[in-house]
């Protein structure tokens, strides 16, 4: 081929070995090389090399798990990228897509939900502990098996609070007990343990197999040892009752957690296992968050401190300082988010109802959305988008350089998870009363269990998804179901598949 005879390529008034201006062309973009493309024949070759096209692809974020050797034109691979990535964004800002409830049997109040890459776990009034994953679409949910035997007297006790990650579940349940499953492994549950008091707060590591439990004034921390067995690494004795706890990603060696008990933020390391990150007397802490090298909370000041209002602090965990005081608000601030913001910035969510963007090397609020009618209750940021959700249970997506609602939806209770990626959102609405008064909610009554039970929302936006499929499964009604009373009526016209 021509590329097979070019061995020397002119360079204005000088010959180049090929690989020599094969570097040159790597410190171009990509209007640059279609320039270069028009120069000459020579240049068009050596602007459309493979290595080139491949390095472009892999620096934007496409096809990362790829060798070159894997396509046969990196240039049309990068643009079908491209043209995917549009079309992904066109279809979350008009809401184009898949929209499906997952379901599970009557009789069951929603008490937590997370979810990590598409796998959602929920636990249930029931002490059921349930997992789906969003990205085969095929609802089955299995039920985790609980430690308890079928054959145990009474009603098992309600689950507190689930997490799950990449290969961990774990759920934590009313009566002080803790269960952890392996995801690999099955259903059965690969470790147990046992608290004496209700527990506060439970946290698991993002990527690594390590658990952390706050009950009374004791914190537990357990992960396996080098032959797999779980097994307690540390064990710390506050003074306070712990509100938040977070387990810091990609520590090497033993686990290290950071809790938040009333007024005091604690850095708990094995072998320092009292150290104190933050404490003002008096000013309690209202949300927790933190990322491998920073942790960052919202503080509650009173009266007396007129002028220092309340606001948004950032500290690094290596050096223990306070790097930033953000934010001025008159309410409280409920929920922050740094984990899976844009590098250098934080979206968080407040009493005041806003959701404010702030940019972590200059303190600035780059941005404040007048998000919902009552506090705001849980928020997510990329780098074009904000999804915020509220305690009146509205769900809003968000332009976040135009600083404009898209859309928006609504269930009855407060939205208590948000979690999206670049083409799929998931959201629930978890009730905060889970023994309604006034109905019997064992009884197989589908309309008031409708409304007190919650409900868990997964989005599809991939660019597949057909514009009648984003109508709501509520509106869906094939008018073969009995149940549902009101609850499915088809709102879009009968017989249209037909």
């Amino acid at each position: 081929s021509f590329q097979n005879e070019i061995n020397e390529v002119p360079f204005f008034d000088i010959q180049l070995p090929y690989e020599l201006a094969l570097k040159i062309f790597q410190y171009l973009g990509k209007t640059e090389l279609g320039r270069c493309a028009q120069v000459s024949r020579t240049w068009k070759v050596l602007a459309e090399d493979e290595v080139l096209w491949y390095r472009l692809c892999q620096q934007e974020g496409y096809l990362l798990d790829m060798s070159i050797s894997d396509r046969s034109c990196w240039k049309l691979a990068l643009k079908s990228c491209r043209v995917g990535e549009r079309m992904l964004k066109t279809n979350w800002k008009n809401r184009i897509g898949a929209v499906s409830q997952l379901q599970y049997e009557l009789g069951k109040v929603l008490c937590d939900v997370h979810s990590s890459d598409g796998v959602v776990i929920a636990g249930y009034t029931s002490g059921e502990v349930r997992v789906w994953d969003t990205c085969t679409w095929d609802y089955i949910a299995p039920v985790l098996e609980p430690m308890h035997s079928p054959g145990d007297a009474g009603p098992q006790p309600h689950v507190s609070f689930v997490r799950i990650n990449s290969s961990l579940a774990v759920a934590a349940y009313e009566d002080g007990t803790v269960s952890i499953w392996n995801l690999l492994l099955g259903r059965e549950p690969t470790h147990h343990y046992q608290h004496n008091q209700r527990i506060q707060a439970l946290a698991l590591a993002p990527e690594a197999a390590a658990v952390a439990t706050a009950s009374g004034c004791k914190v537990k921390v357990e992960s396996p040892n080098d032959r797999g067995f779980w097994q307690t690494t540390a064990t710390f004795e506050i003074q306070k009752l712990v509100n938040f706890l977070k387990l810091i990603p990609d520590v090497m060696g033993s686990p290290v957690t950071v809790a938040a008990a009333e007024d005091i933020v604690y850095l708990l390391k094995a072998e320092d296992p009292g150290r104190i990150l933050h404490s003002v007397y008096g000013q309690p802490v209202t949300c927790l968050d933190v990322s491998a090298r920073e942790a960052v909370f919202g503080v509650k000041t009173f009266g007396w401190l007129l002028n220092e209002p309340n606001q948004i602090l950032l500290y690094n965990l290596e050096t223990s300082q306070c790097l930033r005081k953000m934010g001025n608000s008159i309410g409280d601030f409920t929920c922050v988010n740094l984990h899976n913001s844009p590098p250098n910035m934080v979206v968080t969510g407040n009493k005041d109802r806003r959701v404010r963007v702030f940019d972590l090397r200059s303190s600035e609020s780059l941005c404040s959305l007048y998000a919902h009618q009552l506090g705001v209750s849980a928020v997510q940021m990329d780098d074009w988008k904000i999804v915020s959700g509220g305690e009146e249970g509205l769900v809003c997506v968000w332009d976040q350089r135009m600083g404009t609602k898209l859309w928006e939806m609504h269930a009855r209770h407060p939205v208590r998870h948000v979690w999206f990626n670049s083409h799929s959102l998931i959201t629930a609405n978890i009730p905060d009363e889970k023994t309604p008064r006034g109905s019997n909610i064992l009884d197989d009554d589908f309309t008031m269990h409708s409304k007190h039970r919650g409900v868990i929302q997964a989005y599809e936006f991939s660019a597949g998804r057909s514009a009648a499929d984003s109508v709501l499964p509520i509106c869906r009604s094939s008018y073969a179901e009995l149940t549902g009373y009101s609850y499915n009526i088809g709102l879009t016209v009968p017989y249209d598949d037909i």
